[in-house]
This record gives structure tokens, C-alpha cells and sequence, in this order.
């Protein structure tokens, strides 16, 4: 028995640094959704659901009657409206180290942007970006359009 336990110990350690590595990318989760949404990943897109994982350089997409909801970790909400594709282009979130950064890309459609620790703590930090302009975040929620 003591045998079984320590192997089942030793293969969790060893399987151990990988789960955190992988922990480490994901830098939010979609927290609602509604009708027809993707991810686009590097390997392709996919389906998103509820709980789906977001990484740095996801592109969210919806469909005409799609919506969907993503709580980033340092607790910023973006809704996402119809008809929209949202590029997360960077996120830094480790305040020990003073590493703030959320940087986004509204490439069409509807955001609806509340803001998280990152805007408190370092509001210079933080960039939504249209293919119009940019627009700096300052602690604050804010609604933006971008037309096709």
C-alpha cells in the first residue's frame, strides 16, 4: 500500500509543474453566452461555453443574435454584443511584480467594458483599440460601437 501511495505521489508531482504552467496562460473564462460564439486559438476555431478558457491573442467572435460575457482575472468584465470580434493583443496581471497590462482590439461590433484591478492600479496600463482610434481607460465602464 505504502508503495502504491508513493508512486501516486511521485506521478502527481511530476504532472505537478505542468498543470500550473498551463494554468498560467489562461488569463480569464467566458462567464455567459448566448446564441453563436467562437475562439479563434492558433490551432483553429472553436466553440465556445460557459467556462470556456481565454488566452492572450483569442479573437472572440459572435454572430448576429450572439453575446457573450468573459471575466478577465483581475475581475474586468467585457460584454460582448452582436455581430462583434474582440482581439485580446496583451495581458500582464501580477501586482507584485508591478505587471499591469490589458490591451484589446475592437475589430467590429459591440463592447461593453467595466474595469477591473488593472484600471485601479495602473490605469495607463489599459487600451481598447478601434480601428479608428484608441481609447484610454481610466477606472471607469464604457460603451463602444464599431461599424462595419
Amino acid at each position: 500500500m505504502k508503495r502504491l501511495f508513493a508512486c501516486c505521489s511521485l506521478g502527481l508531482a511530476l504532472c505537478m509543474p505542468n498543470a500550473v504552467s498551463a494554468d498560467e496562460t489562461v488569463i480569464g473564462y467566458i462567464k455567459t453566452i448566448n446564441d453563436q460564439t467562437t475562439i479563434d486559438e492558433s490551432s483553429g476555431p472553436i466553440k465556445a461555453s460557459l467556462g470556456s478558457p481565454i488566452h492572450v491573442g483569442n479573437v472572440i467572435k459572435t454572430d448576429q443574435n450572439g453575446a457573450a460575457g468573459v471575466t478577465l482575472k483581475d475581475n474586468t468584465i467585457l460584454s460582448i454584443g452582436p455581430n462583434t470580434e474582440l482581439k485580446i493583443e496583451a495581458y500582464q496581471f501580477e501586482p507584485q511584480q508591478d505587471k499591469l497590462q490589458l490591451n484589446a482590439s475592437l475589430l467590429k461590433g459591440t463592447l461593453h467594458y467595466i474595469s477591473g484591478v488593472i484600471a485601479k492600479l495602473k490605469p495607463e496600463a489599459v487600451t481598447v483599440k478601434t480601428p479608428t482610434g484608441v481609447i484610454a481607460v481610466r477606472g471607469t465602464r464604457f460603451l463602444v460601437k464599431v461599424e462595419e
